[in-house]
């Protein structure tokens, strides 16, 4: 039975849990670009160039989360080029309900942190070349990929990158969920969970603060970190991420993981097509076969 994840395992589309729809909904449209691809009572579908990106589905009846809770850190779009990452920036740092958190050149890539009205983090960003990522190894023997947080001048940025055709363009340049990253309540028991059960490879680690792991030798497509929730116990119920969404080639991908969530006493509920289960923070995770149409590398 393999132990790892598809090299082609890519992120799927994004679902959180909104309080105010219409709102949620014309800032993922207004501030990121992103058009409506499904529009339901209760339920939104959000994406670009045909692609879904972000479902919004409308939880009125919950609250916020509490400071140091489980849960969504930021969920990353990845984009094709700097003009189109430059194009995303612009808009969103515009928009009136936007709170820019910061940017960082990470070697690997390059991003900028905002955060929606209702307290959800975002990054933007953009992948250097992989042929320019470097990796080397931790003190434990693990293949780790050299990331770093350098400054990066939003001014500057989209001065130098920002043209006319991105900006013009918008609706049909493409846009995907990069990762995901969460907030957990310790490392370790992170590992074990998205490493040894699940099949991602460990592709960095901070100081026992942050782990980050991925498919298919990628940077990353899932971290996990205990910056504001160290020693979380499992979620309540409450607004922010409804559900990640993994996508696998085909069924077989599928089956070989709920077999490896049944060897690990994970319960799961399985349909063949795809997997449906939780983390030990109440992280709720689907796994399904498939592509999504119009995807990015």
């Amino acid at each position: 039975m393999p132990d790892l994840l598809p090299t082609d395992t890519t992120m799927g589309t994004l679902t959180l849990r909104v309080g105010d729809l219409a709102a949620m909904s014309a800032y993922y449209s207004v501030a990121l670009g992103l058009a409506v691809i499904e529009d339901g009572s209760d339920a939104v579908v959000l994406g670009r160039a045909g692609r879904a990106v972000i479902k919004l589905e409308h939880a009125g009846h919950l609250r916020l989360p509490p400071p140091g809770q489980a849960g969504l850190f930021h969920t990353a779009l990845l984009f094709d080029d700097r003009a189109d990452l430059a194009a995303a920036v612009e808009s969103a740092a515009r928009h009136p309900h936007s709170s820019y958190v910061g940017s960082a050149d990470h070697l690997v890539s390059e991003a900028f942190y905002f955060t929606d009205p209702e307290g959800n983090g975002i990054e933007l960003y953009v992948d250097r070349p992989r042929e320019a990522w470097a990796w080397t190894q931790d003190g434990t023997g693990h293949r780790t990929v050299v990331m770093d947080s350098l400054p990066l001048a939003p001014r500057a940025y989209l001065e130098q990158h920002l043209t006319e055709d991105a900006v013009s363009e918008v609706a049909s340049r493409n846009a995907a969920v990069g990762h995901v990253h969460l907030q957990v309540g310790d490392v370790g028991t992170a590992e074990h969970f998205y490493v040894d059960v699940l099949g991602f490879e460990r592709t960095a680690g901070w100081h026992d603060q942050a782990l980050f792991v991925s498919a298919g030798g990628y940077h990353h497509h899932m971290a996990m970190n205990v910056w504001n929730s160290r020693g979380a116990g499992p979620r309540r119920d409450t607004l922010g991420l409804g559900e990640v969404l993994l996508r696998v080639p085909g069924a077989d991908e599928v089956a070989a993981l709920a077999d490896r969530l049944v060897h690990a006493g994970i319960t799961s509920r399985h349909t063949g097509e795809e997997l449906r289960f939780e983390d030990p923070w109440r992280n709720q995770l689907r796994v399904a076969a498939g592509a999504d149409p119009a995807g990015i590398a």
